[in-house]
């Protein structure tokens, strides 16, 4: 055994399982983790290699002979009458009928509602009465003919009752063992109770890992992981709690929060964490289960009938992407796998709380799954379920304060994540300034991911993603970005090809839209085709463009060259959110660059359009594209005259790193924008 196999063996007696017997049963054996954990820790808690192989036979022997398939429950009842008494293992559920003034106990898989069963079990075991327990259970078979009442209605009786859940939990138990562990130890513990082999992943890997696991520890935590297949996304919601379900279609409103019919609360109310996995498929779903879900995602809360209902159940998104990481940043944006009527519904995606980069997490390898000691996962589903009746959320209050950029709802986001961190890593309390630090990063990383997406599918109002916290003592401001960056890099340090230039505006919506306009040469007689320009006001703003460029062509000293060459423009979207763009300077820089054969100045935006007879037309606003254009990378920016005087409104930061260059006219603009011109 290693050193942390025999300090988990000693902390926690019973509780403790090898991993690799599990994947072995499991294999050959559609029963839940739990019952084979249990079965395994009874008959193979050994290293010997000889008392292992007989207690797997026992183990394969006892599901052979005491578990039943739900498809068989006739056969086992006929079996306990032949018999006169059998053991079966099996989920037992207890409720009170009130007419009979009994208790009686239903077997799921034995398929039989009314079974016997002593009230000392009952007042021992109290997790029987809400939501069930598995356990092995010796039946004995009774029948009296001359019985009245509720005794005549089965002839089952439940002598002897051994959970295989943890029956009670001991939560300060549970912390005071937290103590005998390191950190490292503690993260390596819970890596392997999910079956993975913590050695085999860097730190990072593990704690992106461990974020899967919040929605189970926190209360109404909204979650998101999009990432290639393979990767084990969904794993933790159908192996390593029964707390949780996992959806795999669309649902309705009455199944997921109240079916006003027959009165019964949704899956909210019954559940602690609820998966969607292959979330493209809720394409379908009704678009009134998403505005529901939107509100219940950011209060906790949803209205049906004339009731307003609360539930406690977080929720978890998953699906594949399709593309490279890269290809997305580049192209459009991050949340391209959700569907359209999530997708298109900016509110719901200001909800998310984490976004889990599944990208960074390698697709399951053999050599990634453990042959340790874990904790057995119904144990760690009871530590989880109790932690969730804890608050975290203030803990950072103590040493650091959030940067300016983070509004309510991120800062809400980023102190749940890290309570819920604090849950699973430190439930006992302990942890030290640096340890905390390493949290709320990770946590200001999760939600700036969010934020990122957001400012480029939609309006300015998402602007502000500089995400930072203060620490307190030193007052020194630590920023935190993106290791994909969200596109922060779409406008180059390095100078353009000749016949490139970037160029930024702000539509009647309030989008902001951030172009590269590519311009191509070619032997010809002064002609324009547009190359997958489709937006109507950019293709306007163009073609007037081109217009004062025929027009002004002897002025601008470019006639012999403009009527000798045919040119192709093309707009590149670097933001992939569709937004209207009107680009007549920036055009007719790129052109005269791409005849003079001449690059614009490097990290330059242009801003500003102009009539065909070259009338400059002001900007309606500085701010929105001038913000834009500094996240992603711009240094300094040509500005028409006319705006000048809003330039005073401009933030502070916007004017510290980017260099803005007025112009007055067409010409202007052409002498600034180029290097040597």
């Amino acid at each position: 055994m290693s050193e942390l196999d025999q300090k988990v063996s000693e902390v926690f007696p019973g509780k403790v399982v090898r991993k690799d017997l599990v994947r072995k049963v499991k294999v050959g054996a559609n029963v839940p983790v739990f019952v084979l954990e249990y079965l395994l820790g009874k008959y193979c808690a050994t290293n010997d290699p000889v008392a292992i192989e007989a207690g797997m036979r026992v183990v394969h022997n006892t599901l052979a002979s005491h578990y039943v398939r739900p498809d068989e429950s006739n056969k086992a009842q006929a079996l306990v009458r032949d018999k006169g008494r059998h053991t079966f293992i099996d989920k037992v559920q207890v409720r009170y009928v009130s007419d009979d003034d009994k208790y009686w106990a239903e077997l799921k898989n034995f398929g039989h509602r009314y079974v016997h069963i002593p009230d000392h079990y009952i007042r021992k075991y109290d997790r029987l009465l809400v939501g069930g327990i598995w356990a092995q259970i010796e039946l004995r078979h009774q029948y009296d003919a001359e019985a009245h009442g509720p005794a005549k209605r089965s002839p089952f009786w439940i002598d002897e009752l051994k959970p295989i859940q943890i029956a009670t939990f001991d939560l300060e138990e549970y912390r005071q063992n937290r103590r005998h562990f390191t950190t490292d130890e503690w993260l390596d513990l819970l890596i392997r109770t999910m079956g993975l082999e913590s050695s085999q992943f860097s730190r990072r890997v593990k704690m992106l890992l461990l974020v899967r696991l919040i929605p189970l520890c926190e209360r109404n935590y909204n979650l998101v992981e999009l990432g290639p297949r393979g990767t084990g996304k969904s794993y933790a919601y159908q192996e390593l709690s029964p707390y949780a379900i996992l959806l795999t279609g669309p649902t309705t409103v009455a199944n997921l929060f109240y079916n006003i019919a027959t009165n019964r609360i949704g899956l909210v109310g019954i559940w602690d964490a609820i998966a969607f996995d292959e979330v493209a498929d809720l394409q379908k779903m009704p678009k009134e289960v998403v505005t529901t879900l939107k509100t219940y995602c950011e209060s906790g809360t949803f209205a049906r009938g004339k009731d307003s209902l609360t539930g406690m159940a977080s929720i978890a998104m998953f699906g594949n992407t399709n593309q490279p990481v890269e290809v997305m940043v580049r192209t459009s944006h991050l949340f391209l796998p959700m569907p359209d009527v999530i997708r298109e519904d900016l509110a719901f995606l200001d909800r998310i709380h984490f976004y889990l980069p599944g990208w960074e997490i390698p697709k399951m390898r053999v050599e990634f799954f453990t042959d340790h000691y874990g904790f057995v996962v119904d144990y760690l589903a009871e530590a989880l379920r109790e932690l969730r009746k804890h608050n975290y959320t203030e803990a950072i209050d103590r040493y650091f304060l959030l940067g300016s950029h983070l509004n309510a709802r991120d800062v809400k986001a980023v102190r749940k994540t890290v309570s819920g961190l604090i849950k699973l890593l430190y439930p006992h309390g302990e942890y030290t300034k640096e340890e905390l630090a390493e949290l709320l990063e990770l946590a200001l990383e999760g939600r700036r991911r969010v934020k990122e997406q957001l400012k480029k599918m939609g309006a300015f109002e998402y602007h502000q993603t500089s995400f930072s916290f203060i620490d307190q003592d030193t007052r020194e401001e630590r920023f935190v970005g993106v290791p994909e960056q969200g596109g922060c890099q779409a406008i180059s340090s390095d100078p353009l090809p000749p016949g490139s230039v970037y160029a930024a505006s702000v539509d009647d919506e309030g989008k902001v839209g951030l172009y590269r306009l590519e311009v191509g040469c070619a032997a010809g007689t002064g002609k324009l085709r547009n190359v997958g320009v489709t937006d109507r006001k950019l293709r306007d703003s163009i073609d007037r463009a081109f217009s004062y460029l025929q027009t002004q062509k002897e002025f601008l000293g470019i006639r012999q060259l403009l009527d000798a060459t045919d040119f192709q423009v093309e707009a590149i979207d670097l933001l992939g959110n569709h937004a209207s763009c009107e680009v007549g300077v920036a055009f007719v820089v790129a052109v005269y660059s791409a005849l003079r054969r001449q690059s614009v100045r490097p990290a330059m935006v242009v801003l500003g359009d102009l009539s065909i007879q070259g009338t400059i037309k002001a900007l309606r606003s500085l701010i929105e594209p001038l913000q834009v254009a500094m996240d992603n990378g711009a240094r300094r920016a040509l500005l028409p005259l006319e705006n000048k005087r809003a330039f005073t409104d401009v933030p502070s930061e916007i004017v510290e790193r980017i260099d803005p260059i007025f112009y007055s006219d067409p010409r202007a603009a052409l002498q600034k924008a180029l290097e040597s011109a």
